[in-house]
């Protein structure tokens, strides 16, 4: 007879996680809130646009294609993407524009040139990007932090012995400031901050291997957009054999003595010999496991910037513009402090819009474009999201108009906005929170929630907000640590 899993949530690790599970024999079954699976990558369609509602950026896709490879499948008969030839395109207030390409090498060209900066720093910096991520991969994102086997290796005590080079002491915005002395530049790698909701001001330096991650894998565009990978891996598992229960929530995780033997829902109990939360841990612990003893040093954590987004359908096309745009603030540590000390939205906002219509053309109308629309924002703490959503939009639209020199508010045919609170009630991220726990202090992206818990045996979580950390990349690694714990217990 098979083992049963129960997955709680359809997020992205959620699946990954389902037909992990479902290809080492167990009868798999996941339990998801919606009405809908993919979590955060969800979809927006009205009056011929389409919009992807969640994350916009897609790096590393052989963490999905070996999802299918699991299964001997060839993954393109599946799911295709494309690799960018541009990454972003930046704009400054002074005018300065800079398109960053794909090629490392004619990035550091361009850049030296545009930043007056000398191309050895460049290139040495992104060498050094390079090695921390080689020296924390194996250990940081690949493996379980919380399991003392996984220190006991040569590759693993090489990269203990060398930690004093991941810059865990100082700043990321130190760190480019002594790399760098123009302001753009260092603005321009401060932004990586924001990969994990966190401050570039206060978050460690290592968080400076995240530029390899983006210009060494490259950042594609999958076809369908961002909400077709969630979809794919959808089908993948139903295919396999996985059950999916949606509008199904789990209100309450069983335990039996020192197990976790089930879940109870609406709809009566279901027992397993595993169960994956894929749940906001903070919303694991307070909503299903309410009478267990609380982590509370991990549940006051710091959680991480939230995003309020406006999705517009413009009626007309802009060539300035590429799939990823970013339009800076003048004040970026203005703008941090705004959103983590004082819990408010920046008066001067660094803007993101996310165009897919550039790549996949139906998603707009004939001469039109879909504008994603987002700028960083604290979590929810109860503020007055209406005025706030009334002056952000105000403040989006006066750097937009300025900067590109047309006024966009006359070309807006459709609207739609998501604020902190909907993500929360959408996805049950904890005041909204994008990525989990901010890592706003030396240590925290190491202190995140382990994979396993401690308390109670068969108890297992992934997703953004536990190890390794938030965004598809490190959600799919972190199904992936599930799957390997599983199978060592």
């Amino acid at each position: 007879m098979k083992k049963k899993a129960i997955i709680i949530g359809g997020g992205i690790a959620g699946l990954a996680a389902s037909i992990r599970l479902q290809r080492k024999g167990y009868e798999t079954s996941v339990f998801e809130a919606n009405d809908y699976v993919g979590g955060k990558l969800h979809i927006l369609q009205q009056a011929g646009y389409r919009w992807d509602t969640g994350p916009s950026l897609f790096t590393m896709p052989h963490l999905v294609d070996e999802l299918f490879e699991l299964y001997d499948l060839v993954p393109t008969e599946y799911f295709q993407y494309k690799k960018k030839e541009t990454v972003c395109t930046y704009f400054w207030e002074d005018q300065t524009t800079f398109i960053v390409p794909a090629n490392q090498k004619q990035f550091i060209k361009d850049a030296a040139q545009t930043f007056n900066t000398p191309p050895q720093k460049i290139e040495k910096y992104l060498a050094n990007s390079k090695e921390k991520y080689d020296l924390t991969a194996g250990i940081f994102l690949e493996k379980s932090l919380h399991k003392w086997g996984t220190y006991f290796s040569k590759d693993i005590l090489k990269s203990l012995i060398q930690s004093y080079k991941l810059d865990v002491h100082t700043s990321l915005n130190k760190v480019n400031q002594n790399y760098f002395s123009s302001p753009h530049l260092i603005q321009l790698f401060n932004r990586y901050a924001t990969y994990n909701g966190s401050s570039p001001y206060k978050t460690p330096g290592i968080m400076s291997m995240i530029p390899h991650l983006e210009m060494h894998f490259g950042t594609f565009f999958p076809k369908g957009g961002m909400h077709e990978i969630g979809q794919s891996l959808y089908r993948l598992a139903k295919s396999k054999g996985v059950q999916f229960h949606l509008n199904t929530p789990v209100e309450k995780i069983i335990r039996k003595g020192r197990q976790a033997t089930g879940i109870q829902t609406a709809k009566g109990r279901q027992e397993a010999d595993i169960i994956v939360s894929n749940m906001d841990i903070f919303s694991t612990y307070q909503q299903l496991l309410k009478t267990e003893k609380q982590p509370t040093s991990i549940l006051k954590q710091e959680r991480s910037s939230s995003a309020l987004i406006f999705y517009w359908g413009i009626k007309r096309q802009f060539r300035e513009l590429d799939l990823h745009n970013i339009f800076f603030s003048d004040n970026y540590e203005a703008e941090f402090q705004q959103i983590f000390e004082k819990k408010e939205l920046g008066n001067d906002p660094t803007v993101y819009i996310n165009i897919t219509s550039k790549e996949q053309a139906e998603d707009a109308p004939d001469g039109c474009e879909n504008w994603f629309v987002m700028i960083n924002a604290p979590g929810n703490f109860g503020q007055d999201w209406e005025a706030l959503k009334k002056v952000a939009r105000k403040n989006i639209l006066d750097k937009l108009t300025r900067l590109l020199k047309v006024d966009i508010e006359s070309l807006i045919e459709i609207e739609e906005i998501l604020d902190p609170v909907g993500i929360e009630n959408k996805t049950s991220s904890h005041r909204g929170a994008l990525y989990g726990a901010a890592s706003n202090s030396k240590f925290a992206a190491f202190l995140r929630h382990s994979n396993f818990s401690n308390k109670m045996k068969n108890l297992y979580f992934c997703g953004g907000s536990v190890h390794p950390g938030g965004g598809i990349p490190l959600c799919l690694l972190s199904a992936k640590i599930v799957s390997d714990l599983i199978a060592k217990a």
